[in-house]
């Protein structure tokens, strides 16, 4: 009897293993779609879709951003950076005409810079302009989200 009761247990326990083994393999990174096929769906996406898949560029972009700043490739990370202040602006644009994901993007955004912030204080002094400027339009891209969310009423 109880040979059938540790059985009962390794049964399940494998199960069990057998599951995560399937759901870790669904999630690796080859089956994520790349950041130029996530600017094709931008264009077919739904008006309440496109702020998701914008800030998801952009988050993307700031981490290639931040891969090309590390390995002082200051030339391609430019792209990078117009990518992230540009589809960040994009993000702010399509949650405020479908009012949705304003407080989802607001708060990545509002990350966003922390990041750029941040990797702007690593940067010598003749590389941070561009990122300034990237950090004063996103804080522009969060004051407005922040100002469409919490605007009053015409009385």
């Amino acid at each position: 009897m109880r040979l059938d009761v540790e059985f009962r247990r390794l049964r399940a326990v494998m199960a069990f293993a057998a599951l995560l083994i399937c759901v870790r393999a669904m999630a690796l990174p080859g089956v994520d779609p790349g950041i130029e096929d996530l600017k094709k769906r931008v264009a077919a996406a739904s008006a309440g879709e496109r702020p998701r898949l914008c800030v998801q560029i952009a988050q993307r972009q700031l981490a290639e951003l931040s891969r090309l700043y590390a390995a002082s490739e200051d030339e391609q990370a430019q792209p990078a950076l117009a990518d992230v202040v540009a589809f960040s602006e994009l993000a702010r644009d399509y949650s405020i005409q479908a009012r949705k994901q304003q407080k989802q993007t607001e708060i990545a955004v509002r990350e966003m810079t922390r990041k750029l912030t941040e990797l702007m204080h690593t940067l010598g002094h003749d590389e941070q302009p561009p990122v300034k400027d990237a950090i004063t339009r996103l804080q522009r891209v969060r004051d407005d989200l922040l100002a469409s969310m919490f605007s009053k009423g015409v009385k």
